[in-house]
């Protein structure tokens, strides 16, 4: 005899198959993560379902069809621009590194600023605080773009930047702003920066805000063109604007009397 608490008990076989089945899903269940354990609604479950379909273009040249429910049109997308994605957003892309140039010094300080005191556009004053842009396009007859400047009695913050931008017009333009912060404002203006940047110095070289938006030639430093005649030259990477800086942003009671030659080779 058996007491009622080890009682056989007998079962159907219909109730056995469905015994059976209620255990393979516990087991299923078990091998679940914890969150996917409960039942989702079953409009979020088509949503799943969906989403487990769709996958990412993981190689250039992939494409993404998307068909709308409604219209039935299908938009065809590509996966070679890796700086959108599916939202629009733009990503900022850093500029690509720059070959460096090359620079060299000469003594004829006065026969070089001689010359050029004759020649008109040679020779500008660059004001206490200021910072002087000469924007130099590259030329479709050059290959290379060159350089030499000199200064009275005082030395000069120097440095050369490229801007990535298609060039309309060759003529060179000369910008001038009353500080390094002012030029950090205007290229905030036209461009949003995401973080803000910590400004730098002349004696330490050129700012990072100018770094990731134009590629850097050379960065500003100050260059003893009182004593030498400053000279150099950068191959052309591509088409653009070559930025020649002139800083005079860490003097406070000095004006600058620059001197120079720009033009380009073949």
């Amino acid at each position: 005899m058996f007491s009622s608490s080890e009682r056989p008990q007998m079962v159907s076989p219909a109730s056995k198959d469905t015994t059976e089945d209620l255990q393979k899903a516990a087991g299923a269940s078990e091998g679940q993560a914890p969150g996917e354990r409960e039942l989702l609604p079953a409009g979020q479950a088509q949503v799943h379902s969906e989403m487990a379909k769709y996958h990412p273009p993981q190689r250039p040249g992939d494409m993404v069809m998307i068909q709308s429910e409604h219209t039935g049109a299908v938009d065809v997308l590509s996966a070679d621009l890796e700086s959108t994605d599916l939202l629009g957003d733009h990503r900022k892309v850093s500029p690509p590194l720059m070959a460096p140039p090359c620079i060299w010094t000469f003594a004829k300080v006065k026969e070089f600023k001689s010359k050029l005191g004759k020649e008109k556009n040679s020779r500008l004053v660059v004001k206490r605080g200021e910072v002087v842009t000469i924007r130099v396009p590259t030329h479709p007859e050059g290959k290379r773009v060159c350089w030499e400047f000199a200064t009275d009695d005082y030395d000069i913050g120097f440095g050369v930047y490229f801007d990535w931008t298609p060039v309309t017009s060759t003529d060179i333009t000369v910008q001038v702003s009353d500080s390094s912060e002012d030029e950090d404002d205007e290229e905030e203006e036209e461009e949003e920066l995401e973080e803000p940047v910590p400004l730098g110095d002349v004696e330490r070289g050129s700012r990072s805000s100018l770094r990731g938006r134009y590629g850097e030639v050379m960065p500003v430093y100050r260059r003893d063109s009182h004593r030498d005649v400053q000279a150099g030259s950068h191959d052309y990477p591509g088409e653009g604007i070559y930025l020649l800086k002139f800083d005079n942003s860490y003097s406070l009671l000095r004006n600058k009397t620059l001197y120079f030659h720009i033009y380009y080779t073949s």
